[in-house]
């Protein structure tokens, strides 16, 4: 009976990572309780019961002392996601352990996540004054930092942990980034230039040198990438980030070139050649496009189905419907690009074929969900009226309107369909209905505001309609258009102007170009109103209501 004990301590012992040796020593002073604790700690952890097995590991940590059972309490609590446990456990290994630095870290993690900065402050230190854990370590601030709500007691901790480490980048850039982060900005610029003193081209200052300067002045965030990139022409980090400044700026033909940089640099990149396919597609370059997007799909792009459809469109544009569609039908029947594939392919049938095929093709799509049937209704509708047959349109969508019933989006198009044909009581109705059923619905407030206003009817209505649309949507240049347009009607020519202006600054729409046109000409402003009409007439010489507004006032 004594063997058998003391050989199932001796095996227990080795599972703990204890050496034979050791084992032979600590089974003297060893006792039942130990061994009943431990053994059932590894059945609970093999059994899933990570609370048990943490709760006593920890136990046996603090009695023995021993840093290898509280590290295993750590992890076991970690992984159950017992945060106190943890914290409780990481502190005791940290305090058993002091030269681990994973001890350190544990310990510094699960107090910061539990509020207590100031405690992990110590523990930090010690992570930091091991040379070669440093650089690591003032990364790892960063991360556990953000997380934190009062930024400017944050900044005052990194600003303590970085002061014996003037010579440190990692240091200067943790610095910048709890100064950013507490909203100091001149701090954090001064700490940017001196991680650039210390170790000058290091990209992670210079990804947020660009960063901050891009939040302040665009202009200005360009002009420092160029001249870091002329300097440092390998540091794809920067390049990626002063590419994808250029497309939000829509500089896309400059974003292309720096893209087609790095997928010289970074040699089967999918993201990056899908990212300069779709720059190449839009600027109608088509057969860089099509090199670029095959590219992506044989370096193994996450989402293929999406540049099927754009290699379609693609070929589309070169005037071959049979490649094209060719692409469209290989985005699999479930697939989320499914029904966009198929809407693709019934442009493609209108407009080579005839605009019944394409609808009729639309008809027979199968496995669609009620959402995206709808979606079909409003496609078909929206490309009869497209072909001026706005009756086929307006009885498509009552046809389903009466089948899905209180549907806001339908209803709107329904009463779209209703004003093109002359319905216009029947317009109101749906789209007061529109705005009951849907309080936030900004384009029903506007098209109804816009009616009156155009009609001349109801304009104190009509204004107050167009005012409750605006801010709901206050960027939308169409609003502006209506809320100029209705001031214009009540006789209010300056108002007028602004708003119409401010929409037509926007985006030069022709309709928006014909009623600042009016309202400038009405304003003894002729020469102005001539050269917005004449320049819109040039992109758009058939826009009716530009045509007829243009020949109105210049006879």
């Amino acid at each position: 009976m004594i063997k058998i004990k003391l050989l199932l301590l001796a095996l227990v012992f080795s599972f703990a990572g204890i050496s034979h040796a050791k084992a032979e020593a600590e089974i003297k002073k060893t006792n039942a309780e130990f061994v009943y604790k431990y053994l059932l700690g590894e059945i609970a952890g093999q059994r899933g019961d990570l609370s048990l097995a943490s709760q006593l590991f920890l136990d046996l940590a603090k009695k023995t002392q021993d840093p290898r059972l509280a590290e295993r309490a750590t992890r076991s609590a970690a992984f159950a996601r017992q945060r106190n446990l943890a914290l409780e456990a990481a502190t005791l290994w940290a305090k058993l352990d002091p030269d681990s630095v994973e001890a350190q870290q544990a310990s510094s993690q699960m107090l910061i996540a539990s509020g207590d900065v100031k405690s992990a402050v110590p523990h930090i230190k010690k992570l930091l004054a091991k040379e070669k854990m440093r650089a690591h370590g003032f990364l790892l601030i960063n991360d556990l930092l953000n997380k934190q709500e009062d930024k400017k007691a944050m900044y005052q901790i990194v600003q303590e942990l970085a002061q014996p480490y003037p010579n440190s980048v990692e240091a200067s850039f943790a610095l910048a980034r709890a100064a950013w982060l507490a909203d100091d900005k001149a701090a954090a610029k001064a700490a940017l230039t001196r991680a650039d003193e210390i170790k000058p081209g290091w990209e992670p200052a210079a990804q947020m040198q660009g960063q901050i300067l891009a939040k302040e002045s665009p202009d200005a965030a360009i002009t420092f990438y160029q001249n870091f990139l002329g300097k440092h022409p390998k540091s794809n980090g920067v390049r990626m980030n002063y590419a994808k400044l250029l497309v939000n700026q829509k500089r896309n033909k400059e974003a292309k070139a720096e893209f087609i940089k790095l997928t010289d640099s970074a040699k089967g990149n999918a993201e990056i050649n899908a990212v300069v396919g779709l720059l190449s597609y839009e600027a109608n370059e088509l057969d860089m496009a099509e090199k670029y997007l095959q590219q992506a799909l044989d370096f193994g792009f996450h989402d293929p189905e999406q540049l099927y459809i754009y290699i379609g469109r693609t070929a589309d544009k070169k005037k071959n419907s049979k490649k094209a569609i060719e692409w469209f039908d290989k985005v699999p029947t479930g697939n989320k690009h499914y029904l966009e594939a198929k809407l693709s392919t019934a442009d493609v049938i209108a407009r080579t074929k005839n605009l019944d095929a394409a609808i009729s093709m639309l008809d027979n799509v199968k496995d669609l969900t009620n959402e995206q049937r709808l979606v079909v209704v409003q496609t078909q509708a929206a490309m009869l009226a497209q072909d001026k047959r706005h009756e086929d349109a307006y009885e498509l969508i009552k046809k389903t309107v009466n089948s899905v019933p209180n549907t806001p989006q339908l209803l709107y198009d329904y009463a779209m369909a209703a004003e093109r044909i002359g319905k216009i009581d029947e317009m109101e109705k749906e789209l007061r209905k529109v705005i009951q059923l849907q309080p936030d619905y900004a384009a029903a407030y506007n098209a109804l505001g816009y009616s009156y206003a155009d009609r001349n009817i109801n304009l104190i209505e009509a204004k107050t309609l167009i005012e409750t649309a605006i801010k709901l949507a206050p960027g939308d240049h169409y609003i502006m258009d209506s809320l100029g347009w209705v001031e214009y009607r009540l006789g209010n020519y300056a108002a007028a102007i602004n708003h119409l202006q401010k929409a037509h600054d926007i985006q030069a729409d022709p309709e928006i170009s014909a009623h600042l046109g009016e309202v400038l000409w009405k304003q003894g402003r002729q020469e102005e109103a001539r050269k917005i009409w004449d320049t819109a007439l040039k992109n758009f010489p058939e826009n009716n209501t530009l045509v007829s507004t243009s020949n109105k006032f210049n006879q």
